[in-house]
């Protein structure tokens, strides 16, 4: 290994890369764990007992009254008790835009004085026009004392006037990235509740010399069965370990990329110990002339791997713990810097994982060509070349196997919507693929090169890259596993956004929607039913219907409700067609549903259904009507619109309109703007600008998935350099050859750029053909979801292959300046 200094580095650099990214997943996670629970040890400090009602599935939340906070109060053991006010409340910036968060909520509360905000600047809130604002709210939004602040709650919005700022102790500006407003309790009561007097929770404050868990224990008695009753403690674990669940999952998402970084990894281990093993030939084949038994040339070559396995692991794991103290600091920086980290740590499981996958994978790569050197006889000592080209009838064969096995995995999970099937699927597939790349790679590299091959060194370069398949295949491979998953992920993305815009241009025949951006507590913006009436008799317009939406509890399945408030209309304009029974306004007590949904519930026009809404006790209804199978509203339960009344908001969150004939769409979506004027969440858009917003979101998808994998595809790269640096090593003799007969430097260099060049683009090639593969099986398997359509995405798959071949160039740089620098008289004397 010391007299192969480079040969060490790259075949280390790779390992480094994958126990980088395994080491770090989980000294983010385990920062941000106790950075969670540290912040909700604080938040809940001064909580001795809380008092909230039990939240039952599926139903609103009952609100406490001035009674039950008596009732605590007179505990014995109790010092004092009040009440909290507490609900959404969304503040609109300077701009006219409603602010947004990366994730932590946005509230409001009643202004009491007792919890641990701390006044800043200003004064608390005394008129029912005036409000404070937390500190990270006012820094976002720019507000100083005496601005005005406009505020979306329950209500449209309302204008207030900032006469105070809080923060936390410690310089807190927030908790945790939220941004918070406090009204006084009587106006958070109205805005946030919808009623007076009334509270979401107690706080009870214990008496000296009475324990928490002892005021607990008796508030408990008191109160009854219908509250529950916890101390701060409890809060604060309940919380941190709610949130830590969250993390378990990103943790998952992180890993699983990692183990996509460390398969593209096996490869270039793989291909780096096969080239080395193969240079070293003639000095195995002598060591074992000279007596080395096929054990003691096994044990030389895997203790090599251990000892890279080894030093790569240490590396990695030191890398890892910088690159997970980095993202931990970013994520803390997200939500305005007020995350305070609890200090990185190292866990157990960072360490093991790092030493068990850096070790495993370096040692495995390496059994086979180890084997392969105890086989090589003491006569091969005597010959020039290493060792002949295998015939590939075999590895072809083992791949077609091992392929159509993934494949069948990959089917039976798409069908049983099995994630450990479709992974594992995926995973066996890409085995099978790489098998069968050899067979691929000379016809394939031939006809790649034949772009490149205008000149003698374009020629020489396509022959190089042809020469050993085995080599060319497993370095591709490695490219191809990235590109061929981002490949997968575009085509389903673009065959989702395709099928969305026919079905916009085909059944939805609406010419404007109004719809909101936002959410509030998992329910859509939404907006009073006096303003559809106003959309409906703006000049221009020829019918309009708008529904409520929320969710109900059918047994323990939550469904997905809507109750329009023309159902004629939106029979008309969603082209829904009768399966059974006439599509009519529902009567009060029925429902109605496409028929996929009645179909998977065994119901039928006149079945008897059973709902419950978040108001009120269980309902019964009928089914009035089912429509045929279509692309829309599926899965969804048509209630009849006075159902509303029972839902947690019966304002509308929906609208669809369409224009008289002859009349321009672009002018009527002009006279119905200002009608929104003051609710800036809701926007008024045509069917085009609806869908281009309905899909923006695959986009970002897209991203996040192309930076996760950019790692596996810079690990490719490292193998396209490693596998062309070693290769130069092992035609130091040849390069000295054509130097001698007249090639130029920069002819070795162009040769050498080909060759990487070829390579790069075969892998691009193969992930791109696999990667269509992938998406048109998911496709096909969500084909009941609503993915109708097959879409291509071409411009992004000819971006794949510049790309590659950008990628090929760059790869090329270190082996070509190294080639072209060899002294002509060394290398012919070479070996």
């Amino acid at each position: 290994m010391l007299s192969r200094k480079l040969r060490l580095v790259l075949s280390a650099l790779a390992v480094v890369l994958g126990v980088m990214f395994v080491s770090g997943s989980f000294v983010l996670t385990d920062t941000l764990q106790r950075s969670f629970t540290d912040m909700f040890s604080t938040i809940y400090s001064k909580v001795d007992v809380s008092v909230a009602p039990k939240k039952e599935k599926g139903k609103e939340p009952v609100l406490l009254t001035p009674q039950a906070v008596a009732d605590a109060k007179s505990v014995p053991g109790a010092a004092e008790a009040h009440g909290l006010v507490q609900g959404s409340a969304r503040p609109i910036g300077k701009n006219g835009k409603v602010l947004t968060t990366s994730g932590a909520p946005r509230f409001g509360f009643g202004w009491t004085g007792l919890g641990q905000e701390e006044m800043r600047d200003g004064r608390a809130p005394r008129a029912d026009d005036e409000v404070v604002l937390g500190s990270f709210l006012a820094s976002t939004g720019g507000f100083k004392v005496g601005d005005e602040i406009g505020l979306l709650t329950l209500e449209p919005k309302k204008t207030f006037k900032v006469v105070g700022i809080y923060g936390y102790p410690g310089g807190r500006d927030s908790m945790g990235g939220e941004l918070s407003t406090a009204f006084t309790e009587p106006v958070a009561q109205q805005l946030l509740l919808g009623k007076k007097d009334v509270f979401t929770e107690i706080r009870v404050t214990a008496a000296n010399g009475t324990s928490k868990d002892a005021l607990r224990d008796a508030v408990a008695a008191k109160m009854g069965s219908g509250y529950e009753v916890k101390t701060g403690a409890t809060l604060a674990k309940e919380q941190a370990d709610q949130i830590n669940e969250g993390l378990k999952f990103f943790n998952y998402v992180l890993l699983g990329f990692a183990g996509i970084a460390l398969f593209v990894g096996i490869f270039i281990i793989l291909n780096t110990f096969s080239i080395i093993v193969a240079q070293r030939t003639r000095e195995l084949a002598l060591l074992r002339s000279m007596g080395a038994s096929r054990g003691q040339v096994i044990r030389s070559v895997v203790l090599e791997a251990f000892v890279i396995g080894l030093i790569a692991s240490i590396i990695g794991l030191g890398a890892g713990i910088g690159v997970g103290a980095l993202l931990a600091t970013i994520f803390s920086k997200i939500g305005g810097g007020n995350l305070h980290l609890a200090g990185i740590g190292v866990p157990m499981s960072a360490v093991i994982s790092a030493f068990a996958v850096g070790l495993v994978v370096t040692i495995v790569a390496a059994v086979m060509p180890a084997l392969r050197a105890s086989r090589i006889a003491p006569v091969a000592a005597m010959r020039e070349a290493a060792t002949p080209d295998r015939p590939l009838t075999k590895v072809t064969v083992t791949g077609a196997l091992v392929a159509a096995a993934g494949g069948t995995a990959l089917g039976f999970g798409f069908r049983q919507a099995s994630l450990s099937l479709i992974f594992g699927g995926i995973l066996v597939a890409f085995v099978g693929v790489a098998l069968l790349t050899p067979l691929l790679s000379k016809p394939m590299v031939s006809l790649i090169g034949r772009l490149l091959s205008w000149s003698m060194p374009g020629l020489l370069g396509r022959r190089n890259s042809a020469r050993n398949p085995r080599r060319t295949a497993i370095t591709a491979a490695a490219l191809m596993v990235g590109i061929s998953l981002i490949t997968g992920v575009s085509v389903v993305l673009t065959s989702a956004t395709k099928s969305i815009e026919k079905l916009a241009a085909g059944q939805i025949q609406t010419d404007l929607i109004i719809s909101g951006e936002g959410q509030m507590e998992g329910m859509p913006a939404t907006f009073k039913r006096d303003v559809l009436t106003k959309v409906e008799n703006t000049e221009g317009v020829s019918s309009a219907f708008g529904w409520a939406s929320d969710g109900v509890l059918q047994g323990e399945n939550q469904m997905f409700a809507i109750a329009p408030t023309d159902v004629s209309a939106m029979k008309t304009m969603f082209g829904l067609k009768p399966k059974t029974g006439d599509i009519a306004p529902l009567k009060e007590n029925q429902i109605a549903m496409p028929e996929d949904l009645a179909s998977e519930k065994g119901w039928s026009v006149g079945s008897t259904v059973s709902l419950q809404l978040a108001k009120g006790e269980p309902r019964t209804f009928t089914v009035g009507f089912i429509w045929a199978k279509t692309q829309v509203l599926q899965g969804a339960v048509v209630l009849p619109e006075s159902a509303s009344e029972d839902f947690r908001s019966n304002q509308i969150g929906q609208a669809f309109l369409q224009v008289k004939p002859g009349a321009s769409v672009a002018d009527v979506q002009k006279r119905i703007e200002p009608l929104f004027a003051d609710n800036p969440e809701i926007s008024v858009q045509d069917r085009s600008a609806f869908v281009k917003q309905t899909t923006s979101q695959f986009d970002t998808v897209l991203l996040m998935i192309q930076i996760l994998l950019a790692l596996a595809i810079l690990i490719a790269v490292l193998g396209v350099i490693n596998t062309l640096a070693l290769s130069v090593i092992e035609r130091t003799r040849e390069l000295g050859l054509l130097r001698a007969i007249g090639m130029r430097r920069s002819q070795v260099m162009r040769m050498i750029t080909v060759e990487s060049v070829v390579i790069s683009v075969f892998g691009a090639v193969l992930g791109l053909a696999v990667g269509v593969a992938l998406g048109l099986a998911t496709v096909q398997a969500l084909k009941d979801q609503g993915i109708s359509e097959i879409g291509f995405p071409w411009m992004t798959m000819v971006q794949y292959l510049v790309v590659a071949a950008v990628v090929g160039v760059i790869a090329a740089i270190l082996p070509a300046i190294r080639a072209a620098r060899l002294n002509v008289l060394h290398a012919i004397a070479y070996e």
